[in-house]
């Protein structure tokens, strides 16, 4: 008698209202981790959201899960409103331009230091997310040299620590004046990385692998 081996079943796809739920839980912690600090209560998170408590612990066990969903979501939109960009006009410098801004406007300078300071910064998850950054980061700016748009004498780190340093201040400290003039700051700095160069950069260019010697 021939046994019939039963069919793998497929793992059943998240319903939308779970979906919903998940996305409204990673928005509020967002706003209340650059708000407040990577310590604020997750029940304060839930209540933000407009869910209950088992709801966010069933999407997230710790705190540690909550902080990566949100750093990679904020990372994964910067580089899609990069893409979309250099898709749209195919100007790598303007590419770039969006990238900056959106990373600001996502409050990116924020939410890094959490990861570094105080959780898993190794986990795969975050690890994918930067590789990706950088490596999107890396082709629009050779692209742009390529072009004869971008300086040549910069890298990918020179962009992402002049980024972090002229945007929003760190998570839980507030600066009016900072954030209503972030963006002319980083639109000054923008226009100094075109070419031709105006003048000649003391050092050398800084890589991502300096950053992560240093």
């Amino acid at each position: 008698m021939q046994t019939v081996t039963p069919e793998a079943r497929k793992a059943p796809r998240p319903r939308a209202d779970a979906l919903r739920n998940r996305e409204r839980i990673v928005t509020a912690a967002r706003e209340m981790f650059v708000e407040f600090g990577p310590d604020v209560p997750l029940d304060e998170i839930a209540r933000r959201a407009g869910v209950g408590n088992a709801t966010v612990y069933r999407n997230f066990p710790d705190r540690d899960a909550l902080v990566r969903e949100v750093v990679c979501s904020v990372i994964n939109r910067t580089m899609a409103a990069a893409e979309l960009a250099l898709t749209q006009t195919g100007d790598a410098f303007e590419a770039l331009e969006r990238f900056v801004h959106t990373a600001a406007d996502e409050r990116i300078s924020a939410l890094c230091p959490m990861v570094q300071s105080a959780f898993d910064q190794n986990h795969p998850d975050l690890e994918a997310s930067r590789e990706r950054c950088e490596g999107l980061v890396g082709a629009i700016m050779d692209r742009a040299k390529a072009a004869g748009q971008l300086r040549s004498d910069v890298d990918v780190g020179d962009v992402m620590i002049a980024a972090a340093q002229l945007s929003r201040p760190p998570a839980g400290t507030g600066c009016d004046i900072a954030d209503r003039y972030v963006h002319r700051h980083l639109q000054l700095f923008l226009d100094g990385l075109r070419a031709p160069a105006r003048s000649v950069l003391p050092g050398a260019a800084l890589t991502m692998e300096d950053l992560r010697q240093a």
